[in-house]
């Protein structure tokens, strides 16, 4: 049987929030299942090795970028002829636009579930996608993310990167979208040089490679810690992800990070500061630290500074004891 779930929007957290639901449906009919996502989710990094994936197949729209192929109405037609080909029987679409559905019945395929149409507007996606699978297939998700690595790569990469078990290893997701999700390096670096004293620590730091991100790694590589600390800048995340299965904790900013590192099963210790508060807790290993004085977090909140680093530590504390 083959079946295909849509899930367009941008980004990786977006795509790590549907995979219980994916995983469900394959489950359900013991079959792996065929994503169509977007490129920007760089899903080929990361579910490459995850056995309940089968294709991922890349939706070319973005109404910013002119002339992608599946842009506009033309694109729509090109992309059911593109779906047409693999034959799909079953579809399940995690959004509520009529495009998609058109597509799915001009591509020919028999049974389509999806959210109800024309409900976008200040939709709960996780509530929904727990509707439709326990509507259409019986089954009640609450299970968190999960991708895989092979054993094969983390040992080998345990062995290159000198991670050894007698070493506290720590991620840091020091990176982030947008430059009011960035923690200042100080809050990190209070909480590392605490933490420090505790144990032997090695921390591996994530970040990419725009100048305010890089400005950060700086100030971590160049304190007093810098010698145990690795950059991990340079590498892709397909390569990043047996470093973080080989780490015991996660601490990360509201970044890619954060969702790969809850979905490999590491204990992860979300700092939200300026974005809804579900991209930081919808896992059970997911530990949310939100701003001072603040009951709650979203866009707007605007609340970088003011993350307690000893609520980062006492967090850190809890989970590694």
């Amino acid at each position: 049987m083959k079946i295909l779930a849509v899930q367009n929007r941008m980004g990786i957290g977006d795509t790590v929030i549907f995979l219980p639901f994916i995983e469900a449906v394959s489950k359900k009919f013991k079959t792996p299942i065929s994503i169509l996502v977007q490129e920007n989710s760089k899903s080929e990094q990361y579910l490459n090795q995850t056995d309940y994936i089968d294709k991922i197949i890349i939706l070319e729209r973005n109404n910013k970028i002119k002339n992608l192929r599946h842009n506009g109405l033309i694109g729509s037609i090109k992309l059911a002829n593109d779906l047409k080909k693999y034959k799909f029987e079953k579809i399940f679409i995690f959004n509520s636009s009529l495009r998609f559905n058109l597509i799915a019945r001009l591509s020919k395929i028999r049974e389509i579930y999806q959210f109800p149409l024309f409900e976008k507007q200040g939709q709960d996606m996780i509530k929904a996608s727990r509707e439709l699978i326990l509507k259409k297939i019986g089954i009640d998700v609450n299970s968190d993310p999960s991708i895989q690595v092979s054993t094969e790569k983390i040992i080998e990469t345990s062995k290159k990167y000198d991670m050894s078990k007698n070493n506290l290893n720590i991620l840091l997701g020091i990176g982030g979208s947008g430059p009011t999700k960035r923690i200042p390096s100080k809050t990190y670096l209070e909480v590392m040089k605490k933490i420090n004293k505790e144990r032997n620590c090695k921390f591996f730091l994530a970040t990419g490679s725009k100048d305010s991100e890089q400005k950060i790694l700086s100030e971590i590589k160049n304190s007093e810690l810098g010698s145990q600390c690795v950059a991990l800048d340079k590498l892709s995340i397909k390569d990043c992800l047996p470093i973080i299965k080989n780490c015991s904790v996660s601490i990360c900013n509201d970044t890619s990070f954060s969702h790969l590192s809850s979905a490999l099963g590491i204990e992860t210790i979300t700092l939200m500061a300026d974005t809804p508060l579900m991209y930081g807790n919808y896992s059970s290993r997911m530990h949310p630290i939100i701003p001072d004085n603040e009951t709650s977090v979203t866009h707007g909140t605007l609340g970088k500074d003011k993350i307690n680093p000893d609520k980062i530590y006492k967090k850190l504390l809890s989970i590694i004891n």
